[in-house]
C-alpha cells in the first residue's frame, strides 16, 4: 500500500487563498513588508499622494505635438497644464531625498514613498531617485496595466492585495504627506489621513501640504464645511496649502526638523 503524499498546511497553496485563510493573508502584508523595511533600515517616509494620470513635461509636450482633431488637441493642452504637478513633485522629491541623505544618522530617515504608479506617483519616485536615495512603492492590485512605475527602488517595491493594508503601511511610517491633484483615490487617502488626525487616532504630529491650491479650492470646499458646522473652523489648518516647490520644501523640512527629527521610527 502506497503511502499518502502530505501537504503542510504552510504549503497548500489552496488553503492560503481561501477565505478561511484570510487572516493569514493580512498578517502577511503586514510581517513581509515589514522585514523588509527593517532590512533596508527604513525609519520613516515622507509620503507624495496624486493622480496616475498627470503626464510628464516631455510626454505632454509629445502628445500636443501628435494631436490631429480637436478633441485630441485639447486633452493634449490639459495634459500639458496638468504637467506642471508632475515636475513639481519630481523636484520637490529630490530635494526632500538630498535634505534627508544629508543627515548624520545610519538609519534612513524620512525616505520618499508613493503608491508605486505612474502620474504624480512616478514622479516623486523619479525625483527621489534621481537625487541617488532610496524610495518606497506600496502598488495595489488592480485591473490596471503597466501600473508599477520603473523608478522604484528595487527590493522596496511591495504589491498589495488589501487596500487597508497598503493604507497602514503609508500612515504608519509617514513623518509628512504632500498630496498634488489627483481622483477618487487620492481623495480617499488625504481624507482618510485628515480623518485619523482630526479624530486624534494618529497622535503623532502629521504635516500635510496640498499642492495646487487653485485645483483643492475648486475641488474641495474646506471653507464650506466649516460654515456649515461640519468641522470646526481650525480643522481648515490641518492642511498648508501652496503652489511653490520652495515654500512647500522649507515648510515641510522645518516640521520634520522640529516634529520629527528626534523622534525616529514607525508610530501612529
Amino acid at each position: 500500500m502506497s503511502k499518502r503524499a502530505q501537504t503542510k498546511a504552510y504549503e497548500d497553496t489552496g488553503f492560503l487563498n481561501s477565505k478561511d485563510a484570510r487572516a493569514l493573508r493580512i498578517l502577511a502584508e503586514y510581517l513581509e513588508p515589514k522585514s523588509r523595511f527593517d532590512h533596508h533600515k527604513v525609519d520613516d517616509t515622507v509620503v507624495f499622494m496624486g493622480s496616475a494620470r498627470v503626464k510628464s513635461r516631455e510626454t505632454a509636450e509629445e502628445l500636443v505635438r501628435k494631436a490631429k482633431s480637436a478633441k485630441d488637441r485639447e486633452r493634449a493642452q490639459t495634459a500639458l497644464k496638468m504637467s506642471v504637478y508632475y515636475e513639481a513633485a519630481r523636484e520637490l522629491a529630490s530635494r526632500v531625498t538630498r535634505w534627508s541623505k544629508a543627515l548624520d544618522n545610519e538609519e534612513r530617515r524620512f525616505v520618499v514613498c508613493t503608491g508605486g504608479g505612474p502620474g504624480i506617483m512616478e514622479a516623486a519616485n523619479r525625483g527621489a531617485a534621481e537625487a541617488k536615495g532610496l524610495n518606497v512603492g506600496l502598488t495595489i492590485s488592480i485591473p490596471v496595466e503597466e501600473f508599477d512605475n520603473p523608478y522604484v527602488t528595487r527590493g522596496l517595491s511591495f504589491h498589495f492585495h488589501y487596500f487597508f493594508m497598503r493604507k497602514f503601511w503609508f500612515a504608519y511610517l509617514a513623518k509628512a504627506v504632500i498630496v498634488f491633484p489627483g481622483g477618487y483615490g487620492t481623495l480617499d487617502e488625504l481624507f482618510e489621513l485628515l480623518t485619523l488626525v482630526q479624530t486624534r487616532k494618529m497622535t503623532k504630529p502629521m504635516p500635510i501640504v496640498l499642492f495646487g491650491t487653485e485645483y483643492w479650492r475648486e475641488v474641495v470646499d474646506f471653507d464650506a464645511l466649516a460654515r456649515h458646522g461640519m468641522i470646526n473652523h481650525e480643522d481648515i489648518g490641518l492642511v498648508h496649502r501652496t503652489d511653490s516647490v520652495d515654500e512647500a520644501y522649507e515648510w515641510i523640512v522645518a516640521q520634520l526638523a522640529e516634529k520629527a527629527l528626534a523622534q525616529p521610527g514607525a508610530s501612529l
